[in-house]
C-alpha cells in the first residue's frame, strides 16, 4: 500500500489592506481567463453566508470599450460579476449583479452593484489560485470591511464537490502561517472561522 500523498504547497499572500510592508513574494495574479466561469464558494468566513447554500459566482469578461464604444485594449478589462444562492430556509433563489473594475494600484478589484446596488461597491483581491486534485481549479478571495460586512474570506471551487481535503488542508495551514507572521493576527483569526458553506 502506497504511503497517502501529502499537502500539496500552496502559497497565499497577505491582503494589501494588512500587510505592513510590500510583498516580497512575486505574485502573479489569475488571467481573466482563469477566472471566466462559473466557481461555487465551499467554504467562507463571512457570516452572510451562514444562512445561505449553494453559493455560486459567475465571472463573465467585459471587452474594454473607449469612451466613443469601440474596443481600446489599453485600458484594463473589467468583469461581469454574478453572484447566485439560496435561502437556507425557503431554497430561494436569489441573485447579485455588479460589476469589477481592476483597482489603480493593480492589486485588486472594485467591485459596484448593478441597478438598485448601484450605491454599494467594495473591494476584493485574489490571494491564491492553482489546480489541485483531478484538475480542481481553486481561489482564495479577501473581501475588504464595508459599512455593512465585515472583512472576510472565501474559497471558491470549479467544482461543486469541493477543491478537495488535501488542497483545503493545505490553504488552512497557509492561512495560520500569515496570520502567525501578521502583527495583528488578522489571517489567523480567519482561519479560525472558516466555515463550510451548505452545498446540495
Amino acid at each position: 500500500m502506497s504511503a497517502p500523498s501529502s499537502i500539496p504547497k500552496i502559497t497565499l499572500r497577505t491582503p494589501s489592506s494588512l500587510a505592513s510592508s510590500p510583498s516580497s513574494t512575486n505574485f502573479i495574479p489569475p488571467s481573466p481567463h482563469f477566472m471566466a466561469g462559473k466557481w461555487h464558494v465551499t467554504h467562507s468566513t463571512l457570516p452572510m453566508w451562514k444562512s445561505k447554500c449553494n453559493v455560486c459566482i459567475t465571472y463573465t469578461p467585459l471587452p474594454p470599450a473607449s469612451e466613443d464604444g469601440n474596443t481600446d485594449q489599453t485600458v484594463d478589462m473589467k468583469l461581469d460579476d454574478l453572484v447566485e444562492y439560496e435561502t437556507r430556509s425557503g431554497k430561494t433563489r436569489k441573485s447579485v449583479h455588479g460589476v469589477d473594475t481592476p483597482t489603480a494600484d493593480g492589486k485588486g478589484w472594485q467591485w459596484r452593484g448593478k441597478g438598485w446596488l448601484k450605491v454599494a461597491s467594495s473591494r476584493w483581491e485574489v490571494l491564491g489560485w492553482g489546480e489541485g486534485e483531478e484538475g480542481r481549479e481553486w481561489m482564495v478571495t479577501y473581501f475588504a470591511a464595508t459599512l455593512f460586512t465585515p472583512a472576510g474570506m472565501d474559497v471558491y471551487s470549479r467544482r461543486g464537490e469541493g477543491v478537495g481535503e488535501r488542497v483545503l488542508e493545505g490553504i488552512m495551514e497557509e492561512m495560520k502561517r500569515l496570520g502567525a507572521e501578521d502583527g495583528k493576527g488578522e489571517m489567523g483569526k480567519l482561519a479560525d472561522s472558516i466555515f463550510e458553506v451548505e452545498r446540495n
